[in-house]
């Protein structure tokens, strides 16, 4: 009787669960749709070329954290390079690369060693150069001792000279008019704007040419494809539904732009994480509604920011393990923010929500599995609700994988051949076999690692983009 009983309550605690988070998915799949609407109606009153004359945009610094870059760095300069913006400038920090990363932008852009000052407002690792190029008046380059990603974005910020600046991998690539569409909410909302994140668009499978995406493609890897279906839930679905609730707490360390005065009030980015973008995210909001200041944080959805996903297990089991970490580091050091009433919808929603469905949902769904194994085993399992039970999973996972490819097709469309969105959707049904429970597996490791302590970075083998 108490196996029993125990099982029925298990039953009714994962079945609540399971009911509540894919209620969540469907309101912001909603919420999405509402925002992409709006967002589409406001961007036909002015075309994004004509934003170029504007006196009011701000110059923006754009920092890149580089480390072991070496395959990728000079196609994405030239991406950055190329950007249409009337006044910018690339920062590119040399994280102690030991291959030929600094070798390859000296040679390539023509750097010379220069003795520029600068204000030490974050303490770093010590900077051991920084290089400028006379044929690329934009680009600066920052060779500095290793102190990995957030300590090289902290070096960037110091060096960096605008009011603005954007964030972004060193393995990415910019669509041209990236910059113009992302810095358009701090048009909108000059004295509230603190933070605006853009989409992530995977370039496996396209066809790019001088840093620019000139095709867009299908990745032919499975399980590139895989994570095509995930970045569209993650943003589209999700990330533009999370805006509208004002309870965004990550905005991509891939690509985000930031009011550089916030971020240096917090004393930058914090080193002591893996998870820098989302601790960042959420230190400001805590700073800001504790100083009763307005504020806004926007996910705008079609500035693109193209990145390679890994293609082989080891490098995604490596990443993903890493973002889990930083996920929890984050929420961890921020822990006194859930549910205290000082910090408003991020307290009451935001925080509850990134602690239940996403720091503990890997336990809960790894745990699911374990108990349908064991009652099964046990006889204690109706095979009938099983079925309906499971069938039931697959179509809410299809559902609103198909209502994102449905949401990136109407604010897009950079699918355009039909059997781009047939591979989307075959693969939108084969990732619900294998790769989700896998990822799950990867996930409740990470959480082990964090209590173990680990804070490797892990190391991340890449193609390098394809011409």
């Amino acid at each position: 009787n108490f196996i029993t009983n125990v099982y029925h309550l298990l039953q009714w605690i994962i079945l609540a669960y399971f009911f509540t988070i894919n209620f969540l998915y469907l309101l912001f799949t909603v919420l999405s749709l509402v925002g992409l609407s709006r967002h589409r109606q406001l961007s036909t009153y002015i075309l994004y070329k004509e934003m170029l004359h504007l006196p009011s945009l701000k110059p923006i610094s754009i920092i890149v954290p580089a480390f072991n870059e070496e395959e990728t760095i000079v196609e994405n300069i030239h991406s950055l390079l190329a950007l249409e913006y009337p006044n910018y400038e690339v920062v590119v920090v040399n994280d102690g690369s030991t291959d030929k990363t600094l070798e390859r932008l000296i040679t390539y852009f023509n750097l010379k060693k220069t003795f520029r000052v600068f204000r030490k407002v974050i303490d770093t690792a010590p900077i051991r150069g920084i290089y400028i190029s006379h044929s690329y008046p934009k680009l600066v380059v920052v060779d500095k001792v290793n102190g990995q990603k957030a300590d090289a974005l902290n070096a960037g910020l110091n060096v960096a000279r605008f009011p603005l600046f954007c964030a972004i991998d060193s393995d990415s690539l910019l669509d041209k008019y990236a910059l113009l569409k992302i810095v358009r909410p701090f048009l909108e909302e000059p004295a509230k704007m603190v933070a605006a994140g853009g989409i992530i668009r995977l370039s496996n499978g396209c066809r790019i040419e001088y840093g620019q995406v000139k095709e867009v493609g299908f990745p032919r890897n499975l399980l590139a494809q895989f994570q095509t279906i995930e970045y569209l839930r993650a943003f589209l679905g999700g990330r533009t539904g999370l805006s509208m609730l004002k309870s965004l707490l990550i905005i991509s360390g891939a690509f985000g732009l930031f009011q550089k005065k916030m971020v240096l009030d917090i004393q930058g980015y914090r080193r002591e994480t893996v998870g820098e973008d989302m601790d960042l995210v959420i230190r400001m909001q805590k700073h800001l509604l504790e100083k009763k200041r307005p504020y806004q944080i926007r996910f705008v959805p079609d500035p693109i920011c193209w990145t390679e996903a890994p293609e082989k297990i080891k490098t995604l089991t490596r990443q993903r393990n890493r973002w889990h970490r930083g996920l929890i580091e984050s929420i961890s050091y921020n822990r006194q923010m859930i549910l205290n009433p000082r910090y408003g919808s991020i307290g009451f929603f935001a925080m509850p929500y990134y602690v239940i469905f996403e720091m503990m949902g890997p336990f809960i769904e790894f745990a699911g599995y374990i108990l349908f194994l064991f009652f099964l085993f046990k006889g204690l399992i109706n095979s009938q609700f099983a079925l309906l039970f499971f069938t039931i999973a697959l179509i809410f996972g299809i559902v609103i994988s198909l209502f994102s490819i449905l949401l990136e097709e109407y604010s897009a469309c950079r699918y355009p051949r039909f059997q781009h969105i047939l591979g989307l959707m075959v693969a939108s049904f084969l990732e619900n076999f294998i790769f989700r429970q896998y990822l799950t597996l990867v996930r409740v490791k990470a959480f082990f690692d964090f209590l173990m302590g680990k804070k490797e970075w892990g190391k991340m083998k890449r193609k390098g983009f394809s011409r």
